[in-house]
Parts: structure tokens; sequence; C-alpha cells
């Protein structure tokens, strides 16, 4: 029987998800097992590979989430373990993740109590932010203005080019400092994500106390009105924290 891994639990606070009723992948029941001082929640694995479906990836995160519902986050918390881990038993788990880890998962853990992760994603209009840089700047309308009907050569065509694009950067820098300035001293820690899309200029998650999840909410709406609601934010303040449970293998 192959087994599909969502997360490490502590096996001390295994009482506190004793009752829970969850289906995983193919619909199978979620379970505990303790490998102490660890515990790994689990299904039977129906499949070798999982491909990463939205519905696969779906339905991972919600047995993480409903995980993290049902813990008090200032008594435990469970580490999300990566999408699509099938092993074939419980002695691969302990040889190649609990045993030589053993005291960086701790560290993990000991770190995440009391906290989340939030993740802040921005996307704007580069064209209307284009457009808006050249009305700003006057020299810049002024030479756009004067090549307006001309043929360009090449030069011209590669200087204008750059300055358009040094003027898209200093406002996309702007709003990220901004977003950075205000954010990063209400948080322990910081990682930036890559840009998924063409319109998305920033992606970051930041671990918060879990308390304090309001005052950063506030935050963001704050800095959403400073940039006049030209930027389309999307804050995500409940999910797994994927972000700062790293192992580094040597």
């Amino acid at each position: 029987m192959s087994l599909y891994l969502y997360a490490i639990l502590q096996a001390e606070n295994l009482d506190l998800i004793q009752n829970l009723d969850l289906q995983g992948m193919n619909a199978q029941s979620v379970q505990f097992h303790a490998l102490p001082p660890f515990a790994i929640a689990y299904s039977e694995a129906q499949q070798e590979r999982y491909l990463a479906s939205r519905a696969n990836l779906i339905t991972h995160e919600t047995v993480l989430e409903s995980l993290m519902k049902v813990i008090d986050p200032h008594q435990a918390v469970p580490l999300p373990l990566q999408f699509g881990l099938v092993v074939e038993n419980w002695e691969d788990v302990q040889r190649d993740l609990l045993i030589p880890y053993e005291t960086k998962l701790k560290e993990l853990i000991h770190n995440l109590i009391g906290k989340r992760e939030v993740s802040v994603k921005l996307f704007w209009n580069q064209t209307e932010e284009l457009n808006l840089a050249v009305a700003e700047n006057a020299g810049l309308r002024q030479r756009r203005e004067a090549l307006v009907g001309k043929v360009l050569s090449m030069d011209e065509a590669i200087a204008i080019g750059q300055e358009l694009e040094s003027a898209i950067e200093e406002r996309q820098q702007v709003i990220i400092t901004a977003f950075l300035n205000t954010l990063k001293p209400l948080s322990h820690e910081y990682a930036e994500g890559e840009l998924l899309t063409e319109s998305m200029i920033y992606n970051g998650s930041f671990l918060i106390d879990w308390d304090k999840e309001p005052e950063f909410a506030k935050a963001v709406e704050a800095l959403d009105q400073q940039f006049e609601n030209r930027l389309r934010i999307r804050y995500n303040d409940f999910t797994a924290p994927y972000n700062f449970v790293k192992v580094d293998r040597d």
C-alpha cells in the first residue's frame, strides 16, 4: 500500500485532531500515523503519481487548511509537505525525512507556532500606467509627441523604447517599495515569489503573528487607497506556510 503525504504534525498534539473526518486524494480518508516525536497526515494512495491538476491541487490544499482550522495555532502547527508526495512505507519516511532532519523540523515547528503566512499579489494595467508616466513627465511627453507621425530610425526607436521602459520600471519600483516599507515591519519573515502573469508586478509572502492579521490587512487596504485603486490586489490571509517551511538537503 502506497501512502500520499500531506503534512508533518507533532505527535503529542494528535488528540487535537483525532475526531477529524476529512477526505483527501481519490476521496480517501485522511489518517494520522505517529512516528514520535512527529506524526504524518496521509491517505492511501490510489495512483503512483498525481498530476498537478486544479482539482488535485485544491484537494491537497483543502486538507492542509482543514488541519490548520481545527488545530489551535498557539499550540501546534502542521508543516505542509509538497504536492504529490507518495511513499511506499513508513520506513522510507523515517529514513529519508524524519531522522536526518529532526532538528530542523523541530525548529520550523517552533518558529511557526502562533504565526501564519499571508500573501500579497499586485496587478496593474501596464498601458494605463505608461500613459500616466508620460502625462506626469513633461520631457518624456514632449519627446514622444515630437516623434508622432515620423518614420523612426532604429536608434530613435530604441532610445524612446528604453526611456518608456525605464519610466514604467520606476513606477513599478515605487509601488513595490511602498508595500515593502509598510508590510515588512509587520512581519517576522518575508519571501518573494515569481511573477506569474504579465500584469503581475509583485508577489510576496509574509510570516506574521496570527492575531495581528487584522492590522496587516488594514495596512494593505491603506496602501490600496494610497495608490488610488490603480492596483488589483489579491490578498490571501489563510494559507499553508509553504514559503517558510524549507529544508535544505545536503
